[in-house]
C-alpha cells in the first residue's frame, strides 16, 4: 500500500513539466498506450508504480532520456533493488525484484517495438531466479466452520461479513471480483454467480451453494436496505457509507476473523479461494472443473495453485501401489522384527 508521501511523489513525477523526449514523458506515453489497448486498470496501475520507481532512480543519477539507459544502467538498477530495504528493514522479495525489473523490460520492449529507440537495452538482461512459490496452506473444513460460527449475527456488519465469507468460500472468487458483484449477478434460480470482467478482463459463470445463497438473501433482507444511500447503487456488498467495500478493508476484516478464530495461517480472502479449490479437489473434483471455477486460462496455473493433501496421497498410494496392497508370505515373517511380524499376522487374521 502506498503512503500519502509516496502518492505525492508519484503525482509530482507524473505531472512535473519536462521536455518531450524525457524518460518520464515516454513513460506517460507508454501508460497512455496501455489504456488505449484496454489493458486492465490494475495492470496499468502496477506498471505505473513500478516504472515510477525506476524513472525516479534514473533522475537521481542524472539519467533523463531513454537513449541514456544502457544494459549496465539496468544492471545497476537491479543491484540497487537487491540491496534496497523496506521500512521494516527487510529486503525486497526475489519475486518482487523480478517483477520490478520485468515491468521495466516491458517498457523498453515497447519503446523498441515502436521505433522510439534504436535498440532494447534490457535485451539479454538476466532476471533473478524466483524460487517456486510456496502456496498458503488451505483451511480445513473444521477451521472454516469455526470462523463462520464466531460472527455476531446481531451486528449488521458481521451479518454482512458472514454473507461475504460464505460467498468467498462457496465460489472461490477473488476479492476484487467479490467487490464488483452486483445485486443482479446472483441467479438464485440457476444457483450461479456471474463474474464480470475477472482477471484478464474475462467474464465467467460459477456455481454458488444453497447455504451461501441463503446468507446473501438474509443480508439483502435485513442489512443492505439500511446501508443503501444512493438508490442507483447496485453493488451487492456495501460499506458504512453506502459504497462498495474497499479491497484493503475487506482483507483486514477477513484477516481479523481468522485471528479471532485462532487461525495463524497466512492469507485472507485468497486463503478462502485456495481452501475452496483444495477441498473440492480432495473430494474428487476434476482439476479442469477447478480451473473453470477459479477462472484460470491455463491448467498449469491451476495445478500449481491447488495441492493434494498428504491424506489424499496416502489414500491414493494405498489404493494403487502394488507394495501397499500385497501382504508378505508367511515364510517372509521370520525376516521381520517380532513386533512387525505380529502386526502383519494380526492384519492377515482380520482380513480373513
Amino acid at each position: 500500500m502506498r503512503t500519502p508521501m509516496m502518492r505525492a511523489r508519484l503525482y509530482r513525477l507524473l505531472h512535473a513539466p519536462t521536455g518531450p523526449e524525457a524518460l518520464v514523458m515516454w513513460m506517460r506515453r507508454y501508460l497512455e498506450a496501455l489504456a488505449i489497448a484496454h489493458i486492465s486498470t490494475a495492470t496499468q496501475r502496477t506498471r505505473r508504480n513500478d516504472l515510477a520507481l525506476f524513472v525516479e532512480w534514473c533522475g537521481e543519477r542524472g539519467i533523463t532520456l531513454p537513449s541514456e539507459v544502457s544494459k549496465p544502467v539496468l544492471e545497476r538498477y537491479q543491484k540497487h533493488l537487491f540491496y534496497l530495504r523496506k521500512p521494516d528493514g527487510q529486503p525486497l522479495g526475489v519475486a518482487r525484484q523480478a517483477h520490478l525489473i520485468g515491468n521495466v523490460r516491458q517498457f523498453f520492449r515497447w519503446l523498441t517495438r515502436h521505433n522510439h529507440i534504436a535498440a532494447d537495452p534490457s535485451s539479454g538482461l538476466d532476471l533473478p531466479r524466483v524460487p517456486k512459490r510456496v502456496l498458503p496452506h488451505a483451511l480445513s473444513q473444521e477451521e472454516v466452520e469455526r470462523v463462520l460460527s464466531l460472527l455476531d449475527l446481531s451486528n449488521p456488519y458481521e451479518l454482512r461479513d458472514r454473507a461475504v465469507l460464505e460467498v468467498l468460500y462457496s465460489t472461490g472468487l477473488r476479492r476484487s471480483e467479490l467487490r464488483h458483484l452486483s445485486v443482479y449477478d446472483i441467479d438464485a434460480g440457476r444457483g450461479t454467480v456471474f463474474v464480470r470482467q475477472g482477471k484478464g478482463r474475462k467474464d465467467r459463470v460459477v456455481p454458488i451453494g444453497e447455504r451461501a445463497q441463503a446468507w446473501v438473501r438474509r443480508y439483502l433482507d435485513e442489512v443492505r436496505p439500511h446501508q443503501l444511500i444512493d438508490p442507483q447503487q447496485t453493488a451487492l456488498f456495501l460499506n458504512t457509507y453506502g459504497g462498495p467495500l474497499s479491497l484493503e478493508g475487506l482483507t483486514q476484516r477477513v484477516r481479523d476473523y481468522f485471528q479471532r478464530a485462532g487461525i495463524t495461517k497466512a492469507g485472507s480472502c485468497h486463503l478462502l479461494r485456495h481452501t475452496m479449490a483444495t477441498l473440492m479437489l480432495e473430494n474428487g473434483a476434476d482439476v479442469r472443473f477447478i480451473q473453470e471455477m477459479l477462472g484460470h486460462s491455463s491448467l498449469a496455473t491451476t495445478e500449481r495453485y491447488t495441492h493434494v493433501s498428504i491424506a489424499k496421497l496416502r489414500e491414493i498410494h494405498a489404493a494403487t501401489h502394488p507394495g501397499a496392497k500385497l501382504q508378505p508370505r508367511n515364510t517372509e515373517l521370520a525376516a521381520l522384527s517380532p513386533s512387525a511380524a505380529i502386526l502383519i499376522a494380526d492384519s492377515d487374521d482380520t482380513a480373513s
